[in-house]
C-alpha cells in the first residue's frame, strides 16, 4: 500500500491563490481586509471576543481532573467556499452518510456486506461499538444514524479528503451558529453586498428531522443531555432552545409499565416520542449496560425495542463510527449504491493487518498515528513533529493493541490567515459539516471550520488549543444578489 499524498512545501492557502491574487469567491473578502487594516481587524476581533464573552459561548476543558469553562476561542477572519464546489460537498455527504445507514442496518441484520467479504467480519464483530443487543432491531425508516458530523481536510493540490466520520453524538453545530451570528455584526456589510448562504435553517431542520422519526402527527422531544459539567453542555442547552424542546437528564425521566418513555413535569408526566440523546451508549440505560451509570434512564431501551420512543442517533450506531470501519466507507458506497465515491478518503494504514502494521512501525515518524475511537485529538501522535521517546513509546501501544491504531500520511491541510499575536498568519484548518438524514435530508451550507492556533501545528481541535471561523460559502454566480439572513436554503 502506498504512502499516498505527497506532502508539498506550500499549503493550498483557501484566501489567495499561489501567485497572491484572491480566490474567486473570496475576492470581496481579501479587498475588505485589505482596506481595513490590521488595527481595524484587531478592534473588531476584540468586539467579537466580547459578544462571545456577553452570549455565554463557552466550552469545556479537562485537565488534571478538572473542568474549566473557557470562551469559546474565535477568529473573525473566516474561511470562503465557492457554491460550486459546496454543492459537490453536500452531494458527497449526503452519499456517504446514506451508504454508513445502509451499513449499519446490514451489520444488525443480515451482514450481507460481511458475508461477501467487502469488510472483514471480524473487524466489526470485534468494534467496541458494536452492540450484539440490537441485531435485529429496525429504527424508523431504517436508519440508525440521523446525525454525523464528517471531518474534511484540503491537501496541497485543493483536493477536499474525508478525514474521518463522526455518528456517535457529534458535537460543534451550535458554534457554527454563534460563528455565523457573531461574523454577521463583524462584517455585515459584506453580508448586505454578497451571496454568502445562510446557516440559521439547522434547528429547524434538526427538528424537522427528528419529528420524522415519530409516527405521532405532534411528537414530543426532548434532547438528552449529561448534565451541565459535561464539556458540550453548552451545545445541548443551545440546541434545545433553539428547537423549543425540553433539554433532560435521564433522571428527569422513567419508563412506565407499557414501556412508554414518560418525562416528570410539574403538570404529571408526559409521553416522549423523541429522544435526541447526547450520551454514550453505555450510559443510556443501567438495565442494560453499566449498572452504576447515573446519566441514562432505566428501561431507556426496553421502551426504544418496543417502538414506543425514537432514539437519535440510534444506540449502535457507533459501530459505523470508528477509524478502521473509516478505511471501508468508499466501499460501502460502491457496495451498496453502486456509485464511486464523491469524496475521497485520506489514504489510512490499518495496523490491526500485520503488512500495514509492519510499514507503519518502519515509517512512524512521516506518518499520523490515531487511536481508532477517541475524540478531540487525544492520543494522536505526529510523527514528522515527535521524539524519539514518543515515537518508541507509540510503537509499543500499536504492537500490544494493533486493532485500536490507524495511520495516515502527513497532509500540508490548507490555511487560512489568522489572527495570531496581532498579525495574520496562515493556520492550517479542517472543516466540520453536518449532514441530517431521517425523512428528509439536509447538509449545513458550510460548517465548523477549526483552526489551528499555533504556528505550523496541525491539531485543531479546541481542547488542543485550537479555535474556530465562520464559514462562508459563496454564490459567485450571483455576486450582487442580496440574501434573507434568515432565510433557509
Amino acid at each position: 500500500m502506498p504512502l499516498g499524498i505527497r506532502q508539498a512545501p506550500v499549503p493550498y492557502d483557501e484566501l489567495r491563490a499561489a501567485d497572491g491574487s484572491p480566490r474567486p469567491a473570496a475576492r470581496a473578502l481579501a479587498e475588505h481586509l485589505d482596506s481595513l487594516g490590521t488595527t481595524e481587524l484587531l478592534q473588531r476581533q476584540d468586539a467579537a471576543g466580547l459578544g462571545i464573552e456577553v452570549a455565554g459561548v463557552s466550552f469545556t476543558v479537562y485537565s488534571e481532573g478538572l473542568g474549566i469553562d473557557r470562551a469559546w476561542p474565535f477568529d473573525i477572519v473566516p474561511r470562503v467556499i465557492d457554491r460550486s464546489e459546496w454543492d459537490r460537498i453536500e452531494a458527497g455527504l449526503l452519499q456517504r452518510l446514506t451508504a454508513l445507514n445502509h451499513f449499519i442496518a446490514d451489520v444488525y441484520g443480515k451482514r450481507r456486506i460481511l458475508e461477501a467479504g467487502v469488510v472483514p467480519a471480524d473487524l466489526i464483530l470485534g468494534s467496541v461499538h458494536f452492540r450484539e443487543e440490537f441485531v435485529g432491531i429496525r429504527p424508523p425508516h431504517d436508519l440508525w444514524a440521523h446525525i454525523c458530523g464528517s471531518d474534511l481536510v484540503r491537501d496541497a493540490d485543493g483536493t477536499m479528503y474525508v478525514l474521518e466520520d463522526n455518528l456517535r453524538v457529534p458535537s460543534g453545530v451550535s458554534y457554527l451558529l454563534e460563528n455565523r451570528q457573531i461574523t454577521k455584526r463583524v462584517f455585515g456589510d459584506l453580508f448586505r453586498r454578497h451571496s454568502i448562504l445562510p446557516v440559521d435553517a439547522y434547528p429547524d431542520r434538526l427538528q424537522r428531522i427528528l419529528a420524522s422519526l415519530s409516527p405521532v402527527a405532534d411528537p414530543v422531544i426532548a434532547v438528552l443531555t449529561p448534565g451541565i459539567y459535561n464539556s458540550a453542555y453548552f451545545e445541548h442547552s443551545f440546541l434545545a432552545r433553539a428547537m423549543g424542546v425540553p433539554l433532560v437528564e435521564g433522571r428527569d425521566m422513567f419508563v412506565d409499565r407499557h414501556d412508554r418513555l414518560m418525562l416528570r413535569t410539574i403538570d404529571g408526566p408526559v409521553r416522549v416520542d423523541v429522544l435526541y440523546r447526547r450520551v454514550d451508549d453505555v450510559f443510556l440505560d443501567p438495565e442494560v449496560f453499566r449498572a452504576d451509570s447515573q446519566l441514562g434512564t432505566p428501561g431507556l431501551l426496553r421502551a426504544w425495542r418496543a417502538g414506543n420512543v425514537a432514539l437519535a442517533n440510534a444506540p449502535g450506531a457507533g459501530v459505523a463510527d470508528d477509524k478502521v470501519v473509516y478505511t471501508f466507507v468508499p466501499d460501502m458506497i460502491r457496495y451498496y449504491l453502486g456509485e464511486d465515491p464523491i469524496l475521497p478518503n485520506v489514504p489510512t494504514f490499518c495496523c490491526e493487518r500485520p503488512d500495514q502494521r509492519a510499514h507503519v512501525l518502519e515509517h512512524l515518524e512521516r506518518l499520523v498515528i490515531k487511536p481508532a475511537n477517541e475524540s478531540g485529538g487525544y492520543g494522536i501522535v505526529v510523527g514528522p513533529a515527535a521524539t524519539g521517546d514518543e515515537l518508541h513509546a507509540c510503537a509499543e501501544r500499536i504492537r500490544a493493541n494493533p486493532r485500536n491504531w490507524v495511520a495516515q500520511p502527513v497532509l500540508s491541510l490548507s490555511t487560512v490567515p489568522t489572527l495570531c499575536d496581532g498579525v495574520l498568519e496562515p493556520r492550517h484548518v479542517d472543516l466540520r459539516p453536518f449532514a441530517l438524514l431521517g425523512g428528509e435530508s439536509y447538509v449545513t451550507c458550510g460548517g465548523l471550520t477549526r483552526v489551528a492556533r499555533r504556528r505550523g501545528s496541525l491539531i485543531v481541535n479546541s481542547s488542543q488549543g485550537g479555535g474556530s471561523k465562520d464559514t462562508w460559502v459563496v454564490d459567485t454566480a450571483a455576486p450582487g444578489a442580496h440574501i434573507d439572513l434568515g432565510a433557509s436554503r
